[in-house]
């Protein structure tokens, strides 16, 4: 009778075991390497471990502090409608935001979505979606078949996704599109503001930079664990 009881409190922490495996996401990890992993804060490595399923999804609410556009940056933001607006559309700061994130079952990566609250008018809401496929290991589509491929890498605090290049898909084919029609750099930071902005706080941005004209689209935002 003991030796059955004894048997019953060893099995339960076992099942526990199992299921975080299952639930934890490597994915990110595998991108920068374990070394880089380790330096990262572990609120970074928090969010970017969480694996979900089913009709689960993380919500982080927070506020747009920064937004700005060259003359050419806010007509190319505009034309951008047109495959779904993927850049923000004007620059209202103080206003509620949120980014959400979910898997995306189908193929195997994850549904970004990013809500931008504005003084008139409804919220704008920006969808992507990330694979964890292509040259890089890691490519985001913005909408009509056009996406990034995009490099990871750990810095001071947080993790930087570049832009490598950028592609049309379509029909089952990939076509890479020439660097001179790219609109330029992408570089968006998640950084770790846990330390001076309170527990579960991180900085967001975004940056098109282009090689000829110069900053094109620059905003930044503060959020938080929800």
């Amino acid at each position: 009778m003991q030796d059955n009881v004894q048997f019953k409190h060893e099995a339960a922490p076992r099942r526990h075991r199992i299921v975080s495996l299952q639930t934890y996401d490597t994915r990110f990890r595998a991108l920068i390497g374990r070394a880089a992993w380790e330096s990262l804060p572990a609120a970074v490595q928090r969010r970017f471990s969480k694996r979900l399923g089913g009709d689960q999804l993380v919500l982080y609410p927070g506020t747009m502090r920064t937004a700005r556009f060259s003359r050419l940056g806010w007509l190319f933001a505009q034309a951008c409608r047109v495959i779904g607006a993927p850049l923000p559309l004007h620059t209202d700061c103080g206003r509620p935001a949120a980014v959400s994130v979910a898997e995306d079952a189908q193929s195997g990566g994850q549904c970004w979505t990013r809500i931008y609250g504005r003084e008139h008018g409804f919220p704008q809401v920006i969808h992507s979606a990330k694979r964890f496929a292509g040259p890089t290991g890691l490519e985001e589509y913005v909408g009509r078949g056009v996406g990034m491929a995009l490099t990871v890498a750990a810095v001071d605090g947080g993790l930087e996704f570049v832009s490598d290049h950028y592609f049309f898909a379509a029909f089952g084919k990939r076509w890479r599109i020439p660097r001179w029609l790219e609109p330029g750099r992408t570089v968006v930071r998640h950084i770790d503001r846990g330390d001076d902005r309170g527990e579960g706080a991180f900085l967001f941005s975004l940056s098109l930079h282009h090689p000829w004209f110069g900053e094109l689209v620059y905003q930044e935002g503060e959020f938080r664990d929800g």
